[in-house]
């Protein structure tokens, strides 16, 4: 019999027998009073042992070397105790587009992406330096487009809003051009490899593994990010509110991290067999696409994000500075300003 039904039952008594009540009344209102508290107060022990389980802490990627380092701590259960969930997403525009929305609380972006979003959400904090690309980002174009130059008047394939327009932007200011001297052809990530192979594009403003894909086919390099060193860096990014609501699990997530660079700088093979499948590439790949890559140390990050290597503090302006002359930004805005160290300063790692 549940509470509601006892209640009824006790209470139809008192009222409808006349005699009970006449005799009763203070015993039986006594124990209907006493019947009230126990059920309320039952209630109430069962709402504390039902508890809701923490909501998790959802973090956007997409397919990129540099990034599997989080999904490398996941497999080797780094993250078990943690309420963490890693979401795969399409394409960077995709991506940039949950956590303006709030369907992500930390997101995995270029710091040109990350730059794009403190435009629209100036609490935008970058929390660590994933990477920075030294060739892993690539124009790569048909076997009879033999330069930059060759590709003035083409057709050229970028996912529009993301870093490609910021690479194709430096690449042909290098080549003496501009953007209006070549066709864009807006393409999604995983358009890229098709639209290639379909001879829809001349030339493909890509990376991993999509780079390698197409190299191995014939395709020609015409530019890689190892030309601009320096001037593209993968970061994790959050919002300023929750490096004090979700602290604990943004700083395992980040212990992950650091843990899991270990182990792939012990056990290479294990951990590329690991992550190979995810990048659709083999392991011997996989280990191959990390030399066009740096990734920092927990060192370089804390120096890095605690502002004190002010070369790279320089590095980092220019692109800004770049962006908002180019209009691939509405206004100028320091990046370094976004750079937080308060987990970094935190991280512990352990072998465990």
């Amino acid at each position: 019999m549940n509470f509601s039904n006892y209640v009824s039952k006790h209470f139809f008594r008192w009222v409808s027998n006349r005699k009970y009540r006449l005799r009763g009344s203070k015993r039986l209102l006594k124990n209907f009073i006493l019947g009230i508290v126990a059920g309320i107060l039952l209630v109430s022990t069962l709402a504390g042992c039902i508890q809701k389980p923490p909501e998790p802490l959802r973090v956007g990627f997409l397919v990129w070397p540099g990034y599997e380092s989080l999904y490398l701590a996941r497999d080797l259960e780094y993250y078990k105790d943690t309420p963490i969930r890693l979401v795969d997403y399409p394409s960077a525009s995709e991506l940039i587009r949950a956590f303006r929305n709030g369907d992500l609380e930390a997101v995995t972006l270029t710091l040109y992406e990350a730059l794009l979003v403190a435009e629209t959400h100036p609490d935008t904090r970058i929390v660590l330096i994933m990477d920075s690309t030294n060739g892993a980002d690539v124009i790569l174009g048909q076997p009879n487009i033999q330069s930059l130059q060759d590709i003035k008047g083409k057709r050229v394939g970028v996912e529009s809003g993301a870093l490609g327009a910021f690479v194709l932007t430096r690449a042909l200011q290098k080549a003496g051009l501009t953007p209006k001297d070549v066709q864009i052809v807006s393409l999604g990530v995983s358009e890229h490899e098709q639209a290639y192979k379909q001879k829809k594009v001349d030339a493909v403003v890509t990376f991993e593994p999509t780079r390698s894909n197409l190299l191995a086919i014939g395709a020609n390099l015409l530019f890689d990010s190892s030309q601009i060193p320096g001037e593209i860096l993968d970061v994790l990014v959050v919002k300023e509110e929750q490096l004090s609501k979700r602290n604990a699990e943004i700083q395992a997530l980040i212990n992950g991290h650091f843990r899991a660079l270990n182990y792939l700088e012990k056990n290479p093979q294990d951990a590329a067999k690991r992550i190979a499948p995810r990048e659709g590439v083999t392991p011997k790949q996989f280990l191959k696409s990390l030399e066009g890559l740096h990734i920092p140390d927990l060192q370089e990050n804390q120096k890095l994000l605690s502002k004190k290597d002010t070369v790279s503090a320089k590095r980092v302006k220019e692109v800004a500075k770049f962006m908002s002359e180019n209009k691939l930004l509405k206004q100028y805005i320091d990046p370094i300003s976004l750079f937080d160290d308060r987990i970094v300063k935190e991280v512990k790692i352990s072998d465990k």
